[in-house]
């Protein structure tokens, strides 16, 4: 089974091999120029709208993460052990 990493990377360099086979005549098709016009600038289009995509994925991810209230209460208690116990080797907390 391939893992993302290789399912990517071939996507791309499919991509990459049919949008440079248009864009350089490398295929014996005969485009008309309204076409070609949108083909040359496509990989940046698809770079701005994976961009696009990421950013609205980052930004659901970060509204709906989950609060973890057993670990804020631990680490909570484990700060305050570790107070107490640098304050019986000598440290001072202001």
């Amino acid at each position: 089974m391939a893992t993302k990493l290789v399912q990517w990377i071939t996507a791309l360099v499919l991509f990459a091999s049919v949008w440079s086979a248009f864009v350089f005549d490398l295929v014996p098709v005969q485009l008309d120029p309204r076409i070609k016009e949108v083909i040359v600038p496509l990989p940046v289009y698809l770079l701005i709208v994976f961009a696009c995509f990421s950013l609205a994925t980052i930004g659901y991810r970060v509204a709906t993460f989950n609060d973890c209230e057993e670990a804020a209460e631990s680490l909570k208690k484990e700060i305050e052990e570790a107070r107490k116990d640098l304050q019986e080797k000598g440290f001072k907390f202001t």
